[in-house]
């Protein structure tokens, strides 16, 4: 996967999804001097915030200016920009204008790759409403492929990031990202995220693994950590 110079669109669930399963492949866009956008459709304030509720007199609208305030340190510490449309979680419920502001997000930043939730999640309800949601906008955003009365933008490349629960939820990698040398911000990205702070230790763990992965596959020594991706959509080529 040419990242280079490329526009990246990373949407989520929830506001931490992107720290655990993307950071490193948004850091090696941005280092290589590209562009990364982040959305999350909701702060993750009812079904993943655990810890912050244990705090006493806690409040709704504290726990999401907590995680508004984790996920953008997140973001900075991988050269990317962090926004939310707070449309709540635990459900998710995507309203006509939210699909609006979605597909005008797709106009706007002009992603040549969009990274997302797998459309299988059997242990989180959100995440596949979401996914569904990021496909349905990316076709709306490009259009029928020829000129018409509505703004559309070149289609952009489109990959599932690797679930929590990859054997249950039919996530089929097919593409590994060397973030060997921006590992150090990852793990920076995820230590912003103090509300989960119990996931860090997997995700680094797993970074390793998909690494062995990595280096199995191409016998790219140097490979010693990794993202494991999907991609959703056939590659075309002018030549093999």
């Amino acid at each position: 996967m040419v990242v280079s110079r490329k526009s990246l669109l990373v949407i989520g669930a929830h506001s931490a999804d992107f720290v655990w399963r993307a950071a490193g492949a948004i850091a090696v866009i941005t280092s290589q001097g590209g562009a990364a956008t982040v959305l999350a459709l909701s702060y993750g304030e009812r079904g993943e915030s655990g810890e912050l509720w244990k705090e006493p007199n806690q409040t709704i609208e504290n726990v999401k200016r907590i995680r508004h305030q984790e996920a953008a340190a997140a973001a900075t510490a991988v050269g990317a920009t962090f926004r939310c449309l707070d449309l709540g979680d635990y459900p998710l419920r995507i309203t006509d204008a939210a699909m609006e502001e979605l597909v005008e997000m797709f106009r706007e930043v002009q992603p040549h790759i969009v990274l997302t939730h797998t459309p299988i999640d059997p242990f989180n309800p959100d995440h596949p409403v979401v996914s569904q949601t990021v496909q349905k906008a990316r076709l709306l955003a490009s259009g029928a492929g020829v000129s018409s009365a509505f703004k559309r933008i070149i289609p952009p490349d489109l990959y599932f990031f690797e679930p929590h629960q990859p054997e249950l939820s039919e996530f089929a990698p097919n593409t590994f990202v060397d973030i060997t040398p921006v590992m150090d911000r990852k793990i920076k990205a995820m230590e912003a995220m103090h509300a989960q702070s119990y996931l860090q230790s997997y995700y680094t763990e797993l970074a390793a693994r998909r690494g062995n992965h990595a280096r199995r596959i191409s016998g790219m020594e140097e490979v010693k950590y990794a993202e494991a991706l999907q991609r959703a959509l056939p590659w075309v080529v002018k030549s093999l």
